[in-house]
């Protein structure tokens, strides 16, 4: 193998020669199905091609030079490292297809939830069922932003504040602190509430935005530029960047399942503790958000799973704009289905997303 490889390659990434291929393949193959080291033996008798297990453990030596696998403790078998993980990912992986049983039971449920539910409500079924699939933990993140309005309010607080209060058409209210310009008038809370009611009914915070940029010249007819700045500045302000992101996880116990020893218990102590930082959870996923398509995080590619060693498969979705607004996707270890739970993650934001379109 070794006039093949190329340890530093773009990207990170190794070139190997066909018979290092299968050998490297069938490792990765048996730690995906089983948790545990492959040994050459093994491996000599499920190749496709006649080797002797002399022959495969040189081979093995190869790979793991190149960094592509590691021996676990004393015994002949040998496990993918991250970095072959991300080669197998990247470069090897078949990604399967959904049965159509699988597409119509992921549609059927999502439809379901969003035909008299709210959106986070749907979007919560969409977490546990990805959960239910992949035997992982179902993750969603999307902007608070989303929501479909009913009302605003403006309550003064004091002379330079006021409280303003959003409640959306499932009933969650978000309240936010308001600078108010002085020498406001006590009318112009009033005239801004009445003045946005009039136009928020079933659209969500973004959609009002724009509405509001679009008629710019109208409100300067309709109100005084001091009320005019409230209505602008009452529906940007916000919180900050985490606080505008809703994140949904459902499906932890899944990942107390096949426990293979103690330092599996462990890893999923130290995942169920990445999982509370939900700040970095949320700043995660929305990586996701920087391309389209599937994204595949593995164990120390990201900080926050460091020490659990665990993966992300993650997509975003889309509005009826074509905006990208959140991002669904499955947590667990590294030796998730890749194959299987690409296109499952893929589908569920698309069926997500022809929802927030309009049903299409």
């Amino acid at each position: 193998m070794s006039a093949h490889t190329r340890p530093d390659s773009p990207g990170g990434l190794v070139e190997i020669d066909q018979r290092s291929r299968e050998i490297f393949r069938q490792i990765v193959d048996g730690y995906l199905t089983t948790g545990e080291p492959v040994g050459s033996r093994n491996i000599a008798r499920l190749l496709p091609i006649a080797l002797s297990p002399a022959t495969v453990r040189n081979v093995m030596t190869d790979l793991e030079m190149a960094g592509l696998i590691y021996a676990p403790h004393t015994s002949a078998g040998r496990l993918p490292t991250e970095r072959g993980l991300r080669f197998f990912v990247d470069g090897m992986m078949e990604v399967g297809n959904l049965t159509s049983d699988e597409r119509s039971r992921i549609e059927a449920q999502i439809r379901a939830a969003a035909s008299n539910r709210s959106l986070d409500q749907t979007l919560t079924e969409a977490s546990a069922l990805l959960s239910g699939l992949s035997r992982g933990a179902g993750v969603v993140v999307t902007t608070k932003a989303n929501a479909r309005l009913r009302h605003i309010e403006f309550v003064r607080l004091d002379a330079g504040r006021a409280l303003v209060v959003l409640v959306a058409d499932d009933g969650t209210v978000e309240n936010r602190i308001l600078a108010l310009p002085p020498g406001l008038p006590a009318s112009a809370l009033v005239e801004a509430g009445n003045f946005l009611n009039a136009r928020i009914v079933g659209k969500t915070l973004d959609e009002l935005r724009r509405e509001i940029a679009d008629s710019r010249s109208q409100m300067e007819r309709e109100l005084d530029e001091l009320t005019a700045r409230l209505v602008e500045t009452g529906i940007a302000t916000s919180s900050g960047p985490s606080s505008d992101r809703h994140l949904i996880v459902r499906g932890q116990a899944n990942l107390l399942e096949d426990l293979k020893a103690q330092e599996d218990l462990e890893r999923i102590r130290l995942l169920f503790a990445d999982l509370e930082t939900q700040t970095e959870l949320i700043d995660l996923l929305s990586r996701a958000e920087a391309g389209d398509g599937v994204r595949i995080f593995i164990g120390s590619e990201n900080n926050l799973f460091s020490m659990s060693g665990s993966s992300i498969i993650a997509a975003p979705f889309r509005d009826v704009g074509q905006r990208i607004v959140g991002v669904v996707g499955i947590i667990g270890p590294t030796r998730l289905n890749y194959a299987r739970i690409v296109p499952m993650v893929d589908y569920t934001a698309k069926v997500v997303g022809r929802l927030l379109d309009g049903g299409r």
